[in-house]
């Protein structure tokens, strides 16, 4: 039996890296065994820990971002790792984790 898993907030940076590699390898065999909602299941994870890595202070309320997949998101407000708001000038407010942002040349 698999032993209980710390929170992603809990984690080191060293601990997510190695939480990130380790889910990757999970998505990667899922994968090729063609079982697609587990797979999806691995690749959200991965995102979420990225997310983790990252300030939640860098990403500014008002601003808009490039996502990964090419859609544009403009942040309502943040709340602790996700950011609020909404994906190409929508109505609905979603909340997204900030490791989906693409950083743009120059950014840290």
């Amino acid at each position: 039996m698999e032993q209980l898993q710390k929170r992603f907030s809990e984690m080191t940076e060293y601990e997510l890296r190695t939480e990130i590699a380790r889910l990757n390898e999970k998505a990667k065999k899922a994968e090729q065994l063609g079982m697609s909602s587990e797979f999806a299941v691995y690749e959200r994870r991965v995102l979420l820990a990225k997310a983790y890595l990252l300030n939640p202070e860098d990403f500014k309320p008002g601003a808009t971002y490039e996502m990964e997949g090419g859609s544009s998101f403009q942040i309502s407000y943040m709340n602790g790792y996700f950011a609020w708001g909404y994906r190409d000038n929508q109505t609905n407010l979603e909340a997204v984790p900030i490791s989906l942002f693409v950083k743009k040349e120059g950014e840290e």
